[in-house]
């Protein structure tokens, strides 16, 4: 006489799952998570882009353009005023974060491992301070009646030491940091330069430590100098460590958003000369409630910084992975 085994129920199979599905239960959080939240608005954003449509409205709203938006947002000058900004703001900030890190990490390698553990902490706490914090602090300090750029700008040139230097101080106080056409986005480009360079320095410094010491003593015996050491044996090892960071740089300074945003109040600046792509997209969506261009306009920055990148991988990938 035979058995037969009762058919498992929905909840009994939940806890009795088949042998062999453990890893896909565990992995399905992050599936869901993934699909919802990470593929399911990258395929709407492009379905979107071919669409008019305000939400407002609701999804009934939504009317198909084809390739309107693209060449609506292509003829913006507003657009290419943004871009303008944007690269600006990237070339000045990044090229100054490296320029700065490299000799930096170059000077804590040299120093004591403990005396370059606390600096490099030190370095590196504007990278995990909040940006909005942040910025908030440098537009109080760029104010131009109390801020205290224009105040240590005022002494010193009424100092005896560096007057000569600052003469020029009093004939154009106050400095107006944000609200100039001129100095709007130097002023960014400094806070940018400040909050992202210390990451850099604690890559840099990673990077120099996995340098041979032998390298340095034998080219010390040959009596190569500081100078030679640094750039006949630091730089060229240090290139796949440049190549990493220059690429983050790129990618992280073409989608600026949060600095312009608040030192401008979301104005991007007298004439739009601090707006970046990123804002301009946002203003776009939110303000004018046009999803449709605000999509395309991504997707147009996203060609942009995959042309960049590849580009940055066409001239130096090689030389930088360390492949001849």
């Amino acid at each position: 006489m035979t058995h037969e085994t009762p058919k498992q129920g929905w909840l009994a199979r939940l806890f009795n799952p088949p042998r062999g599905s453990a890893p896909y239960l565990f992995l399905m959080p992050y599936i869901v998570l993934f699909l919802v939240f990470g593929l399911f608005p990258l395929l709407f954003s492009i379905y979107l882009s071919f669409h008019i449509w305000n939400p407002i409205k609701g999804l009934d709203s939504m009317e198909y353009t084809g390739f309107e938006n693209y060449v609506l947002a292509w003829g913006d000058p507003v657009l290419w005023k943004a871009l303008y900004n944007t690269v600006w703001l990237a070339i000045t900030s990044g090229l100054a974060q490296h320029l700065v890190a490299i000799p930096t990490a170059c000077v804590l390698v040299a120093l004591g491992s403990r005396l370059r553990h606390w600096l490099t902490s030190a370095y590196f706490l504007p990278y995990v301070t909040s940006t909005v914090a942040v910025s908030l602090v440098f537009f109080s300090m760029y104010s131009p009646n109390t801020g205290i750029i224009n105040k240590l700008l005022i002494a010193l040139s009424e100092s005896d030491l560096f007057g000569w230097a600052f003469s020029w101080v009093p004939d154009v106080m106050p400095l107006r940091w944000l609200e100039d056409t001129f100095l709007v986005k130097p002023a960014v480009a400094f806070l940018v330069f400040w909050k992202y360079t210390g990451f850099n320095i604690v890559l840099y410094t990673t990077g120099l430590m996995t340098i041979p010491r032998d390298l340095y003593e034998a080219a010390r015996v040959d009596g190569a100098s500081a100078f030679r050491r640094f750039w006949h044996i630091s730089l060229p090892l240090l290139r796949p460590f440049i190549f990493f960071a220059v690429t983050l740089t790129i990618i992280g300074n073409l989608q600026l958003f949060e600095e312009p945003f608040i030192l401008t109040r979301g104005t991007g600046g007298v004439g739009h000369s601090a707006e970046t792509i990123s804002m301009y997209l946002f203003r776009i969506g939110w303000e004018y409630l046009d999803m449709g261009v605000a999509s395309a306009i991504s997707w147009m920055l996203f060609i942009l910084i995959g042309i960049l990148t590849a580009i940055h991988f066409k001239l130096f990938g090689r030389q930088g992975l360390g492949e001849h």
